[in-house]
């Protein structure tokens, strides 16, 4: 009589999936099974054989941009905040310098015990000497990474990687307001891409920049120029790692970005950066106004901000190799302007660059 009685609940009702787990669980499965063919292309591709393009179709982009990758993102964002014990901040740090192939010895801060967070680490300064800015060349690299793509832009159509395009409106958005920018109106039926054109004789070039997690995270401006105009696009924060970016068409039309559009010596000028999972936070440091991955921004919309008023008819200038933003963990720069048909790049694709060197030249 002494005897708790057991209380013993279905199979059914243990194991209830709500459709919210089973569209984690499938859709970062899936992620999974992606990284894993995106390992084997980059082991072949080092071995000098040539990885035929194979695009996701509609059905699988849906599936990943079903993966909660901005609320993961932000849970990712608190966590690098959370200050960590000083003895636990060396093996943490160590552990990621290891695999990610990180070299402190170009830190201005060197000891592991210095950074409180995992923010803060990721966001470590480089000594004065590490990088010095190429004076010879008219752009230079604003970031550490690796070169995906670079040339003319043709056709309206920008190459995020060998054969896999997106389109350049979808990308920077509507055209500006040409008194914004000071340049001249352009005939009405001309394309997108003359439209952004200023001076007769000139083409527009494009150039793509990875940021690996192991690199280092701020970017600079590439070059002497006038930023009066920001675009906000909240989005999708899939991978931008070349592996996906080889797959999904249009991929960075997906993801959250920001545009800087401004103009130089030569005409136009834009800066953009790419958000990507666990890389929600994009900081632009004259930029107080932005907030990136926020809930109050809904996905297919962008907000633009004008930095030029009545007290400010210039804009924000900035000096070549000047500190402009910094990502949370690694990401994506992708540069599009205008100058003469003699510009030269410097680059070969697939290499590594280091922030300050040579991209290319009159």
């Amino acid at each position: 009589t002494d005897r708790k009685k057991l209380h013993t609940a279905s199979v059914g009702q243990v194991f209830r999936l709500r459709p919210f787990h089973v569209l984690v669980a499938t859709g970062g499965g899936y992620a999974g099974y992606r990284k894993y063919e995106d390992y084997k292309s980059e082991q072949l591709e080092k071995r000098g054989i040539e990885v035929p393009v194979k695009l996701a179709s509609e059905w699988e982009v849906a599936l990943y941009k079903s993966v909660p990758t901005r609320l993961l993102s932000r849970a990712w964002g608190r966590l690098n905040q959370v200050e960590l014990p000083t003895w636990l901040r060396k093996p943490v740090y160590s552990l990621y310098i290891w695999t990610f192939g990180v070299n402190m010895k170009e830190a201005a801060v060197e000891d592991l015990h210095h950074y409180r967070n995992l923010s803060e680490f990721f966001r470590r300064k480089l000594k004065p000497q590490a990088r010095p800015v190429c004076c010879l060349h008219s752009v230079i690299s604003p970031s550490d990474g690796k070169i995906l793509n670079f040339g003319q832009v043709k056709n309206c159509e920008v190459e995020q990687v060998k054969g896999v395009t997106y389109s350049l409106e979808s990308f920077l958005g509507p055209r500006i307001c040409t008194e914004e920018l000071h340049f001249s109106e352009a005939p009405p039926g001309n394309s997108f891409q003359q439209q952004l054109v200023t001076k007769e004789g000139n083409e527009l070039y494009h150039c793509v920049i990875y940021l690996a997690p192991g690199d280092y995270h701020c970017f600079h401006s590439p070059t002497d120029w006038r930023v009066s105009h920001r675009r906000h696009f909240p989005g999708s924060l899939m991978s931008v790692n070349p592996g996906v970016a080889r797959w999904i068409k249009e991929l960075f039309c997906h993801n959250e970005r920001v545009v800087l559009t401004g103009d130089w010596k030569h005409g136009f000028f834009s800066l953009t950066a790419v958000g990507a999972t666990n890389v929600g936070s994009i900081r632009i440091y004259f930029d107080q106004d932005l907030h990136t991955n926020s809930p109050r921004y809904s996905k297919g919309s962008y907000n633009d901000f004008s930095f030029i008023s009545n007290n400010n008819k210039e804009g924000i200038p900035m000096r070549k190799g000047e500190h402009l933003g910094e990502f949370n963990l690694g990401s994506t720069i992708v540069l599009i302007f205008e100058a003469p048909k003699d510009f030269k790049f410097h680059l070969k694709a697939g290499q590594k660059i280091r922030f300050g060197e040579a991209l290319g030249s009159l």
